[in-house]
């Protein structure tokens, strides 16, 4: 079964269990694929539908950040509880160790020394990470790495 056809099952099973915060979430999620899907006059394979589901995340976490700083908790729990249902569909992201390890291997492979060489690694690293690590803890590993 595809990704998409397993959103639209959980969503009708949201539906008939009366859980109306998972019906509505899952409803936006493939309202944004049947959008992809029109603008782009194709039909997303699983890859596709994760990119996406990974797009959507990292807006629920860009709204979290906002909705944090402008002292407003009840709107970044909403979007948080958002956040984990996308993130069960998702593959399980590596953790900090993991992505320092890659990274450390990548630093090593082009003798980079200094954050002017930050550039190159992140384009080497991130097509290695992609869909497995959130870009932000990356940039940050690379950082760290760098300067130490």
């Amino acid at each position: 079964m595809s990704l998409k056809e397993t959103l639209q099952q959980d969503r009708v099973a949201a539906m008939k269990s009366g859980d109306t915060e998972k019906r509505n979430t899952l409803g936006l999620l493939l309202a944004a694929i049947k959008q992809e899907e029109i603008d782009n006059q194709t039909t997303l394979d699983d890859t596709a539908v994760q990119a996406l589901l990974t797009k959507q995340a990292k807006q629920r976490r860009e709204s979290i950040a906002d909705y944090e700083k402008a002292g407003n908790p009840e709107m970044a729990a909403s979007e948080q509880a958002e956040l984990t249902l996308i993130e069960s569909y998702l593959p399980q992201q590596m953790g900090r160790d993991e992505i320092m390890a890659i990274a450390a291997e990548i630093v090593a492979e082009l003798g980079v020394t200094d954050a002017k060489g930050m550039g190159q690694v992140m384009g080497k690293l991130m097509p290695k990470l992609k869909g497995q690590a959130d870009g932000r803890l990356v940039n940050e590993v690379v950082r760290e790495l760098l300067q130490n």
